[in-house]
Parts: structure tokens; C-alpha cells; sequence
């Protein structure tokens, strides 16, 4: 029951795009078609989780035993960034389509707030490992959800007729609050 009340309450209830505002900038940036969204959502889970798993070793046996947690920001960056590189450099292999499609936004995972957030909270929360990495996956399917969604409207908006002033940045923005309105409907659930 634990677990359940995890995901349902980081993919729904405390959405990390929606509710907590972090990873604002590639929600934003990357939302314009869903195939970029969903590439996107696919990295970020991958880096997501296994930057949890490698920041719950490396917290747990490294900085806390070393009485050096002050250094778990720069350590945590450090992790996300070669995990990110990881990711670059396979996409570039198996996908370059996909790699193209992401352009500057693959390498913005590595200062992506939300991946960042995710590894802090674990520990905060003072989640076991496993109980991290569903709270990541569920973060991580939260952001996907939260990204599809958005970039599924604003594919539509682009056949409404909008007034000149509101349209790219300006419309997307009332979209977003409305999207985060409607996931407040979840708040009482856990």
C-alpha cells in the first residue's frame, strides 16, 4: 500500500511539473509536438531513475559516512551530468532522429531541475532504495504525463484560431495553469 500511495501521489497529487514547478523550462521548451515530448519523457525517466539509484548509493556510502553531505548538490550535478552524456551519446546511435528532435533540450537534462529535485527529495523523504527509485519512476511518469498532455493541446492550438498576441509563449503559459488547476482536483486523494 506504501508504494501505491508513492506513485499515486508523485504522478498525480504532488505532479513534479504541475505542483512542485520544477523542469519548467523543458516543459515549455519541448512541448511543441508530442513525438519531441515523449522523446524527452523517455530520457528524462532514464536519467531520472538511475540518477536516484546512483545518489542513493553514493549519499548513503559516500557523503554521509564521510560527514561531507554538504557537497551533495555539486556530487548529485556531477552524477546528472554523465548520465545525461550517457543518454547523448546512445540516442546519437539507435535514434538520430529522436537525437535531432531533442536538439538543445538533451543537453539541458543535465541542469533539468526536476531530475535534481527528485534525487534531493529521496533523501529528504528518507526513502529506502527502493522506495527512491519508484518515487522516481513515478516522478518521472508524472513528468511524462504532465509533458504529453500539454504538448497534445498546444498541437491542437495550433488549428484554433488564437488572437495574434497570444499565441506560442503567451497562450502556452494560461494552458499550463489551467493543467495544473485540473491536476489540483487530485489533492485529497492521498
Amino acid at each position: 500500500m506504501e508504494y501505491i500511495l508513492i506513485v499515486i501521489g508523485a504522478v498525480f497529487v504532488n505532479n513534479i511539473v504541475l505542483s512542485q514547478f520544477l523542469g519548467i523550462c523543458p516543459f515549455i521548451g519541448v512541448s511543441n509536438k508530442v513525438d519531441t515530448a515523449i522523446g524527452m519523457a523517455s530520457a528524462v525517466t532514464f536519467v531520472m531513475i538511475i540518477a536516484t539509484m546512483v545518489t542513493y548509493l553514493l549519499q548513503q556510502y559516500i557523503l554521509e559516512p564521510l560527514q561531507i553531505g554538504f557537497m551533495q548538490t555539486v556530487s548529485y550535478i556531477l552524477v546528472i551530468a554523465a548520465l545525461v552524456q550517457l543518454v547523448e551519446i546512445i540516442l546519437k546511435k539507435v535514434s538520430p532522429s529522436m537525437y535531432q528532435a531533442l536538439g538543445i533540450f538533451l543537453p539541458l537534462i543535465t541542469t533539468n531541475c526536476t531530475i535534481l529535485g527528485v534525487a534531493i527529495l529521496t533523501f529528504q523523504k528518507e526513502f529506502n532504495l527502493l522506495q527512491g527509485v519508484v518515487y522516481a519512476a513515478s516522478n518521472a511518469i508524472g513528468f511524462g504525463l504532465a509533458l504529453v498532455t500539454f504538448s497534445g493541446i498546444r498541437e491542437q492550438l495550433e488549428l484554433a484560431e488564437i488572437p495574434k498576441g497570444m499565441k506560442g509563449v503567451p497562450i502556452a503559459f494560461i494552458i499550463a495553469g489551467i493543467l495544473a488547476m485540473a491536476f489540483m482536483g487530485f489533492a485529497n486523494i492521498v
